[in-house]
């Protein structure tokens, strides 16, 4: 008998939220933690090899433009030519000081 429920997370309190937006380094890794899961989600792909089974992989490039997109909207930057990594690069860059 599976009795597991999905756990709803509770939501990201107000305060953690206008922290990031006024730049603060750990309130926004809280906000990107929180979002970690969907983001996640958001960058899957499926693959399929020559016999036809599927694969299902976390493409850390799209992850990472999901991420740097989330942390321009929350600290308020407009650029629309931000720098897109092939690599995981550092949040100090993206969090105003």
């Amino acid at each position: 008998m599976n009795t597991s429920k999905k756990q709803r997370r509770q939501p990201l309190p107000y305060d953690v939220i206008v922290q990031a937006t006024e730049g603060n380094s750990e309130a926004l890794n809280a906000v990107l933690k929180h979002f970690d899961g969907y983001i996640n989600t958001l960058a899957t792909k499926r693959l399929y090899d020559e016999y036809g089974n599927t694969y299902l992989y976390v493409d850390q490039y799209r992850r990472q433009r999901l991420i740097n997109k989330l942390i321009s909207k929350i600290v308020g930057h407009k650029q629309h030519n931000l720098t897109y990594a092939w690599y995981p690069c550092s949040l100090s860059t993206y969090i105003k000081r």
